[in-house]
């Protein structure tokens, strides 16, 4: 029976991702030495993208990322999935300009 790995506070650890921290030791060591909410927010990050290419190219990141000693990905406005507290201000704004700049026809 595989060991289970820890997942984070509002997202379960989805199976490429898994795989990735399974196969290789070091990395899932130090996952397994982040908060809950660390671990939270490199799964958002991951699964948050919307083509499978940058996906791979996130579960491949939090592997070598965590073994060059990042702890949460670098930029990454944290996750907006969480109901157990209010967004931020500052994140709120940020969210607001994103969605403006969607509805922007490309011309």
């Amino acid at each position: 029976m595989a060991k289970k790995i820890s997942e984070g506070v509002v997202h379960d650890l989805p199976a490429d991702l898994k795989k990735a921290l399974s196969s290789d030791k070091e990395a899932l060591i130090l996952w397994e030495g982040l908060t809950p909410l660390a671990r939270n927010e490199w799964i958002c990050w991951t699964i948050s993208v919307k083509q499978q290419k940058t996906r791979d190219e996130h579960v491949a990141r939090v592997v070598s990322e965590l073994k060059e000693g990042m702890r949460r990905p670098c930029c990454w406005i944290g996750c907006i999935h969480r109901t157990d507290k209010e967004i931020s201000p500052s994140i709120k704004g940020i969210l607001s300009k994103r969605n403006k700049g969607k509805g922007k026809s490309q011309d």
